[in-house]
């Protein structure tokens, strides 16, 4: 390929740093200066041009699907496939080696990986069994301490809490302890085991730095401390880090990531040469200007100021509002402002939180304007979805103790729980995975007969399954699976709009088997376990610390809420919330507190008691202010 044609439609700037050679590259890439393109561009010159083999090129994005966009683009510049190529997500790329070098990481092959989800429920379970009270020892904030410290790259015993919280760190003990005998990786724990593998294993390491000649990682200024030291190992003291970012866009603190990472990049890599991309493509004069003037109140950020060719377009309108009810009467009268002008689904709501949708939701009820809500629950964790994946779990591992639970519960087997509170207890004893655990007592005659036969009627079950699904392909495993767990019948007894939502989601599933192409890199995991392992990581993608980061505001499903059937949106409008200082705290309560009541009212409808308690003990606390 010509090397003109790999650099056509490219700015100068884009070029040199496309075509840089022999050095540290920082580019740093404003909003809609084509950052994209100069990686995708960027690796094809280095395979194409300077014949670097596909195998040596390391490339990081920060999402699955950006990744895959990136891997098909290269090969449309190139003309043909070009495999080898180790690109991916942080932890998408961390799960492959681990899969590689299992042994080297001190795992079990067989490892699975833990979703937030079911990381906060292992949480939970320690916090009970440790005897511990809940509420002074909330899950949700020992998640997050745990998350936190794995993503600084430290263990129980190089970390530190403030005095009053040594408990955190005892529960951090016994829940890495959990994992080990449970064969779980939680999603912190996919990097951390990743570098300190590199960092304790010189052979492992120098072999990497070798292969990975060229190592390029997308929005560098959303990495966190854990993946800085990933990319500074691998590319060791004379590699070629190839980085593109922009500390302006700097999102994800709270998860996190930190924007001193490009500036540190200065520092910490060999001679490094920085490349400024600020001509934009994306936006008109007039709302560059507004961005460049707020932009430039920043501290310590990397100068750039981003220009455009596009004409001035229209001027930025700026409402601040009272309050989140004043503002969505605002939403409504600037849509009717363009009835007949625009159709509905050229229209855009766009808010920071999930928990602002409802008063925008009910603002749209009222006038009657169809609408669609974009962004809930992503369909790997989706319950019932989670349930179904629960059985195929056990079929490639019966010491799945999380899955095994799981379905144990969904459908009803006649299991209660104090059966299976002695199931647990003597798996615990013993040290023995449930499903061992269970067939002992089976066997040991010790529980009374309506356990008995219910446990070994599950187990019974689930060695049939894995005989039925035995060289099959995998779709036929999906479906019979699926069949033997008996979930549809289940969910068609309730003869609801929300069983019929779920049981479309699960028949979904099974379409995934149906279009899933395994990749060329899991050639040593069956189709099944690759399904399970994409599954997994698709879930996981932008996992925050904070453990079920769908908000606290948001109690259900988008597919149960009542309107999933209208059609909105995609388009024009964006509500801009200002920063409004309220100076007086009894005010910030006030709200406060009337926010908490809705959300309690909302819990007690829906029947949720675990999310009632929690709204009422907020309730309670705000009252004292």
């Amino acid at each position: 390929m010509q090397a003109e044609q790999i650099l056509a439609q490219l700015n100068e700037q884009q070029r040199e740093a496309v075509t840089s050679s022999g050095c540290n590259v920082m580019v740093v890439a404003g909003a809609g200066s084509g950052k994209t393109r100069v990686l995708v561009h960027r690796i094809a010159w280095l395979i194409a041009v300077d014949q670097v083999p596909p195998q040596n090129v390391f490339a990081v994005t920060f999402t699955n699907k950006a990744a895959k966009e990136m891997s098909s683009r290269v090969s449309e510049i190139l003309g043909y496939e070009s495999k080898g190529m180790w690109i991916g997500t942080f932890h998408g790329i961390a799960h492959r080696f681990l899969r590689l070098h299992w042994l080297d990481a001190g795992l079990d092959q067989n490892f699975q990986i833990l979703d937030a989800d079911d990381q906060l429920r292992q949480i939970k379970k320690i916090i009970k069994e440790s005897s511990f009270d809940e509420s002074r020892y909330p899950p949700k904030e020992i998640t997050w301490f745990i998350n936190s410290q794995k993503d600084l790259g430290l263990r129980p015993d190089k970390s530190k809490t403030k005095r009053g919280y040594e408990h955190y760190l005892e529960i951090y003990v016994a829940y890495e302890k959990l994992c080990r005998q449970n064969n779980l990786v939680d999603f912190g724990e996919l990097l951390l085991r990743f570098f300190e593998t590199l960092k304790n294993n010189k052979t492992l390491l120098e072999h990497y730095q070798n292969r990975f000649e060229n190592i390029l990682v997308d929005e560098f200024q959303d990495t966190n401390e854990i993946q800085y030291q990933i990319i500074k190992l691998l590319t060791g003291s004379s590699g070629n880090a190839f980085i593109v970012g922009d500390d302006d866009q700097s999102i994800y603190r709270w998860r996190g990531a930190n924007p001193d990472s490009m500036p540190r990049f200065r520092n910490d890599f060999l001679d490094p040469r920085s490349i400024k991309l600020e001509q934009n493509y994306r936006s008109t004069k007039n709302i560059l200007n507004a961005a460049n003037s707020i932009i430039s109140n920043n501290n310590g950020r990397l100068e750039k100021n981003l220009w455009t060719d596009e004409g001035s377009g229209p001027l930025i309108k700026l409402h601040q509002n009272f309050d989140e009810y004043e503002e969505a009467s605002n939403i409504i009268e600037t849509i009717e402002s363009k009835s007949g002008k625009l159709s509905l689904s050229d229209i855009a709501v766009l808010y920071r939180s999930n928990a602002q949708s409802r008063v925008i939701e009910e603002a749209l009820i009222r006038k009657s304007i169809p609408y669609r809500v974009y962004g809930g629950f992503r369909f790997f964790d989706r319950a019932e979805v989670k349930d179904a994946l629960a059985y195929l779990r056990l079929t490639q591992n019966v010491a799945d103790d999380i899955a095994f639970e799981r379905a144990c519960s969904v459908p009803p087997k006649g299991i209660g729980a104090q059966t299976m509170d002695k199931v647990k207890n003597y798996a615990r004893d013993e040290g023995l995975c449930l499903f061992l655990a269970a067939d002992q007592l089976i066997q040991s005659k010790t529980l009374n007969n309506r356990a008995t036969n219910s446990l070994a009627a599950f187990l019974g079950s689930l060695n049939e399954t894995k005989k039925l699904i035995t060289e099959q392909p995998l779709e036929k495993q999906f479906e019979i699976v699926i069949e033997q767990s008996r979930l549809i019948p289940h969910l068609k007894e309730k003869k609801t709009e929300q069983s019929a939502t779920k049981i479309d989601n699960i028949m979904e599933l099974i379409n995934a088997a149906h279009g899933f192409r395994q990749p060329f890199d899991d050639d040593d995991l069956s189709p099944m376990q690759s399904f399970l392992a994409h599954a997994a990581l698709e879930s996981g993608e932008n996992q925050s610390y904070q453990s079920g980061e769908h908000d606290s505001g948001h109690i259900e499903d988008v597919d149960d809420i009542r309107y999933r059937n209208h059609t909105f949106v995609s388009g024009l409008i964006l509500v801009a919330r200002a920063n409004i200082k309220i100076i007086n705290s009894r005010e910030i309560a006030e709200l406060n507190l009337k926010k908490a009541l809705d959300w309690y009212r909302k819990a007690k409808d829906n029947g949720d008691d675990e999310i009632k308690a929690e709204a009422k003990s907020i309730i309670e606390e705000l009252k004292k202010q």
